[in-house]
This record gives C-alpha cells, structure tokens and sequence, in this order.
C-alpha cells in the first residue's frame, strides 16, 4: 500500500480527481486510470483524455451490452467476458473499469435499461459478480454501480427516488448486497440521484451504514462523474474519491471543514487510506509490456452475441434457415445497432455485418438487400425463399441522459413488415434494440423472431449463426415484454413529478407485478424457444437446515443438442405480507444432446425465500408451505411440488399499548395470555352475533390501549399494563 502522509491538505488530495479520468500522485500513492465499461473498454486517446471526457477512445473489443448479455443467463460465460474485458484494460493502462450496472429495470423507458441486466436482482446480482470475478482476476478493480435506486435518466442528477424500506431492501439493493458479498469488488460507484430527499453520495445510511457495517465493503466509494455537490457532506457520509478531477477547491474545502471542526479529520484520514489501498491493489501487477489478443477477443464477441440472441417465435419451424434465395430488408442489416449512446460507448476494434455474415452462409443462392420499402422491396421478397426484416431502434431513440416516452417501434417499420409478410409469408424478424420494445403487432405479423437486444461488435456473425443453425439458440428474456407500456408497473409513476420519483409499485417489479395480476404479456420473463425440445420430469425438492435442493431430470426430445436453461421459482400462498404468487429462486443452464437425459441440481439458498422484515430490519424466512416450481419461462413452469420450511428466529418485539390485539393474538406467545384475559373480562354472550360480525376479527386492528376505554371499566391501565409485561417477559 502506498505510503499516507500525516498532512491533511495530502490526505484532502487523495480524495479527489487529478483530470477527468485519473486521481492525483500524492506521496508514495501513484496515480491511477479510470475508464468507461462495462461492456468494453473506453480509454481516451492522450494521457488524460478531454475535460467532459467525450473524445475520442483507443480501439477495444465491443462486447454485448449487459441488455444482451443478460439473455445468456450463463454466469460463466459472463466471468469469460470480463477477464478478457480486465485483460484489455491492464492493456491499455486502465486501472479501474467503471462496471457492472446492476440497477433493476424497474420500467421499460429508462434510457440507460441497456447497461444493466435484468428487472430482476437474482439475475442481475448473479451476472454483476460474476462480471466482478472476471476482471478483478486480471488485477484490474471493478467499479460496481450505481449505487443505488437510479432507475431514470431525467434529472437523473437531482431527482429524487422515494421508495418504501422493505422494497428498497428486497429488490432494488439486493443484486448490490450479492455482488459486494460474493465478488468483493474493489471499488462502488455511488449514484447522481437523492434517495428519500438524500443524495447518494451524501447518504450516510447507504454508504455506511449498509455497504460497509452491515455488507462489510471495504473498497473504496467512488461518485458517478459530476455526483458530489457537498464534498464535505460527502466525505462524511461515506466517500472517498471525487470525481473528476476539478481545481482543488473541494480538497480546501475538506481541509477547511476539519480546521473548523465540522468534519472528523479521522474520516478524512480513513478515506485516503482507501484510495491508497486502491491504487497499491491495481498496480501491484500492471506491466507496460500488456497485450491482448485482437482476435481471440473477437471471437469471445461473437461467441457471447450467439449466445445472447432470444428465439421469440418459430412458427411452423420456419428456422433454422437452409442455404437458399433469400431477401434482406432494414438498415440495421448494413449498419448494426450493436450498442448503446453515451458514457459507455466503445470505438469497436472491428464490426460484423449482418447481410456480410448472412451471404456467407447462404451457399452461392441470390441473397437481396434493400434498405426499405420499395415496389423493388416487395419483389425481392415475393420471389425469395424467405425474408430477414431488420428491424429496431435507431441510437438516438434511446440513451444515457434521457428516457424514452414510449416502447413502439417507427411506424415505417411496421408499415414494412406488413407490406413484407403480405408477399412473403416465410418471414424472419431480427430486433435491434437497448430499452424494451411493444411487439404483440411483429408477433402477429413474422412466424419468426428473433431478440438480439444489443450484441456487441459481433452481433452480426451471431445473427447468422443463429439463423442457419450453426448455433442451437439458448437466450432468453431477463424482462418482461408487456403487451401495451399502460400495463407495466411504475406506468403511473415514472418518470416522476417536482423532482421526486414514487416507486408506488413496492415490490412488484417487472413479472413479479405481472403476475400478480395474471396480466397477459407478448412474451414473458425467462422466455426463450430452441431447435429442439426439452422435456422435465422427476422433480424433487430437497429440503435442509439451511438451503433447498432442487433436482429434476430434462430430456433432449428433438435432434439437435441444444442448451436449455432450467429456472427455479418459488412462492407462498399464505404468506402474511404481500408478495407475488411467485419470484426466480435458482436457475441452471444444462447442454443435452439428442435422445439424452440430464439431471439437473439447483441450490436455493435459504434467504431467497424470505422477505425483508421492516421491524426486524433483516430477511426472514417464514413457515409454511413453499410451492416451488421448475420451469422454461415465469409463464411456462413445466412441474411444481410443496416443500415445507421452518420459520427463522425472529428477534423478540416488544408489545407496547399500541399494538394491536390482533399482532397479540398472532403471536404462539401472547395468544394464550390475551385469550385467558379476555374470556375472563368480556361478558359471556358478547361475541358480536347481534352486531352479526366476528368481534375479534372486528377488535383485531384496534391498539390494545385503547381497550381501557373500549372495556367500559372491565379493563384498567394498571391491568393492561400488567398483561403486557407478563407477555414480554415470556416472549424473552
């Protein structure tokens, strides 16, 4: 570790940015590099790149956004992706590379919903460490982000998102809490945005309380770029390093705030220990001599894009597609959509081309293109032996800064399609496309879909791998495709109103609220077709002292191998807080041949079961009956069986005169006691039959100090008092 000086105006320094990407030299602690991820490396041409940090970046391998990534529901491959991303980085003097964005796609309009992988946090907690575990292998320090409930892009740096406890624990910081505790990240990028009315880099209880005592973080905290208004309020909440560099003026000001004595000089001191710390762990291993191989990485690109692409439809086994006459038809076929705007784009070290890849595999036959519709278009396609409809959002339909106000695709693209499938019924649709898009009208219209979101610089060799069979495509949807944007949850609330965003939906995000509703959906969470099929059977659910065991047996039935990924769900039906009938619990991703039987095993850890108490102020599991069920999709669950699980050991809360008699009678404790005193204080014959309803259940809201007056004198304080008491003191 570098060497900190007892001086603060130096300890003041290292809290704070030399340029717009790199920290300052202070004694024995050298600089170091930050750069853009996450899904490739964005190093500024120059040593310190440009004061806003949009110049021109070095060539790096463009690999699928987390949009696309996401749909491989394959954490392995994930880690494969971010050590090569941590081997570009080491190469190209990067010490830190700002990813993964694990924040929940938590409504369809976010502009920045393409770099982060799911509106669930099993999925995207899962993915996010794994990513972690990738390029921290390299010796490069991951920058998890953003911390935290930054789910909008409008006025995303004052806006604030308000947001009840248990959700806020549940959902929205989950996939954080999985990826500090399981990948120990060396650094986490606090958000632009207030949470409650406190902004994330001032948030004491955020950056201290929960990410350091309670996940026990001990990396470095690091503002999203331009996040810090108070340096001072800053600092003592919790963080450590500024950025970007600025003029100095807030490291006075934090030496300023400890003259004074509004500001602890110890925190100050700690800090820059973590930035020490930080810049000794990413350039322990740095080489000047680092390379990476241009190709290999390229072929990891494209690897990952085959693997990200969704088969959302296949009517009539249209695909995979034979070496024939076809007709290709969108602009997206030349020139790919193949990631997103702002902060995180990446200057691709080359590109695939779709129509390129395409002609390729088409053996010799005519293969046709045209950009669009034209009495040329259609006959093209009426005389092919089947259409490619590229269709999409264009890159400045959806970006970091800004959220869309609709999910529709450009009415001249439906327009096409229609005209299209009119002259050819043998009809493919590929998407392009960061943010959700509406499809109940393309699933009307082609036979065939396919879903490549964003995939990276070789998104178009994966296309036409996919579309001729060379890959078995295994994708599927870590979102929900809703049939109209009116129907997804935070339609009402988002994307706020007078600078405050209400997340009125609680815990019922993306298929959770869907569910709920037994809403209809185009395509649902977990989605995604083969070439082949797979069927389960013999499902049994272990259960032990501490995590379930879920086995079940899946069976290639067709005559391609093919990769299926089997997703576990959970649910309680008489739980005694709101929940949806049933959340993602486990899943596994299993490669079966033809004619073969695979057995499968997924562990559910325990604390997936439970939600998170208020009271408590932790998970906890609850008794009952757990219906888990296995299945291909949140809509497509093959085979479900009952599991009984003890309740945790819930710490002891103390009655007091304003809990209700019903929480009293709730309670295996309590119950007896309260039922004893009142058979022996309510008159016999008053249960509530002339008032023709169940007195208890009527009385059971009502505080029990209010029973003193309720009693008409058969109940004193000193009574109630008394009652009280000898509950509390069995219940210790």
């Amino acid at each position: 570790m570098g060497t900190v000086t007892d001086s603060l105006e130096e300890q003041a320094a290292l809290g704070s940015g030399a340029t717009f990407w790199t920290t300052k030299a202070v004694g024995d602690v050298p600089s170091i590099l930050l750069t853009d991820g996450p899904h490739g490396v964005r190093r500024q041409a120059g040593s310190t790149g440009d004061h806003l940090g949009l110049g021109r970046s070095e060539p790096a391998t463009c690999f699928p956004p987390a949009v696309g990534l996401s749909q491989t529901w394959d954490p392995e491959l994930v880690e494969r992706v971010g050590a090569a991303l941590g081997a570009e980085s080491r190469a190209l003097g990067v010490r830190v590379l700002l990813g993964p964005g694990v924040n929940l796609k938590r409504d369809p309009r976010c502009g920045r919903n393409f770099e982060y992988f799911s509106e669930d946090p099993l999925i995207a907690g899962a993915l996010g460490a794994a990513w972690v575990r990738g390029v921290q292998g390299q010796g490069v320090g991951a920058s998890l982000k953003h911390f935290a409930v930054n789910n909008a892009e409008d006025d995303r740096m004052r806006s604030s998102s308000d947001v009840d406890e248990r959700t806020l624990r549940e959902l929205y910081l989950r996939a954080f809490e999985h990826v500090v505790t399981a990948a120990r990240p060396w650094t986490v990028m606090c958000a632009y945005n207030r949470i409650n009315g406190v902004y994330a880099a001032e948030n004491t209880w955020l950056l201290s309380t929960v990410l350091r005592e309670e996940w026990g973080f001990d990396g470095a905290v690091v503002s999203d770029w331009g996040a810090v208004r108070d340096r001072v309020a800053a600092v003592a909440a919790g963080l450590d390093l500024e950025m970007p560099g600025g003029n100095g003026a807030s490291d006075a000001d934090v030496v300023a705030a400890v003259e004074a004595g509004t500001l602890d000089a110890t925190v100050v001191a700690r800090a820059a220990d973590r930035v020490a710390t930080l810049a000794a762990r990413v350039t322990e291993n740095c080489s000047s001599t680092a390379r990476f191989d241009v190709d290999a990485h390229h072929d990891l690109a494209r690897e990952a894009a085959a693997r990200s692409i969704v088969l959302l439809q296949n009517k009539d086994n249209l695909l995979p597609l034979t070496p024939s006459a076809l007709a290709v038809i969108g602009g997206f076929a030349v020139r790919p959509r193949y990631q997103g705007g702002g902060s995180s784009h990446v200057t691709a070290t080359r590109v695939d081309v779709p129509l390129e890849e395409i002609r390729r595999y088409a053996g010799g036959h005519q293969v046709t293109y045209s950009e669009g519709l034209t009495a040329d278009t259609l006959a093209a396609a009426a005389d092919a032996d089947a259409a490619v409809v590229f269709l999409g959002l264009a890159a400045e339909d959806e970006s970091e800064g800004f959220d869309r106000t609709h999910i529709d695709l450009p009415a001249d693209q439906l327009q096409l399609l229609s005209a299209v499938v009119q002259v050819q019924p043998r009809t493919v649709v590929v998407l392009a496309h960061g943010g959700v898009v509406a499809l109940d009208g393309v699933a009307g219209l082609a036979p065939a879909i396919l879903d490549g979101a964003l995939l990276g610089q070789g998104g178009g060799r994966g296309i036409a791998d996919v579309l001729f069979g060379a890959v078995n495509p295994s994708g599927r949807l870590a979102e929900t495709v809703p049939v109209r944007l009116q129907d997804s949850p935070a339609y009402l609330n988002f994307p706020g109103e007078d600078g405050h965003i209400l997340y009125g939906e609680r815990v019922f995000v993306g298929y959770r609220w869907y569910d709920a509703r037994a809403a209809a959906v185009t395509f649902p969470f977990g989605h995604g077709l083969s070439y082949t099929r797979f069927d389960y059977t013999d499902l049994v659910v272990v259960s032990g002292t501490e995590d379930l065991t879920v086995r079940v047996s899946v069976a290639n039935t067709g005559d391609r191998v093919g990769r299926e990924v089997v997703q576990v769900y959970a649910g309680l039906p008489a739980s005694r807080v709101s929940r949806p009938p049933r959340w993602l619990a486990g899943f596994a991703g299993i490669t079966v041949a033809p004619g073969a039987l695979a057995d499968v095993e997924i562990r559910v850890p325990r604390d997936e079961l439970g939600y998170w108490d208020v009271q408590a102020g932790r998970r906890l599991v609850e008794a009952g009956e757990y219906t888990v069920s296995v299945g291909a999709s949140s809509r497509d669950l093959r085979l479900h069986t009952d599991v009984t699980v003890d309740a945790d050991v819930a710490p002891a809360v103390t009655f007091t005169v304003d809990s209700t008699l019903g929480e009293l009678l709730g309670d295996p404790v309590a119950a007896p006691i309260v039922a004893a005193a009142l058979a022996s204080a309510v008159p016999e014959g008053a249960a509530g039959s002339a008032l023709g309803t169940d007195m208890l259940r009527m009385l059971g809201s009502i505080p029990v100090g209010r029973m003193v007056s309720f009693s008409g004198g058969a109940v004193s304080r000193a009574q109630l008092t008394e009652l009280l008491d000898e509950v509390n003191r069995q219940r210790s």
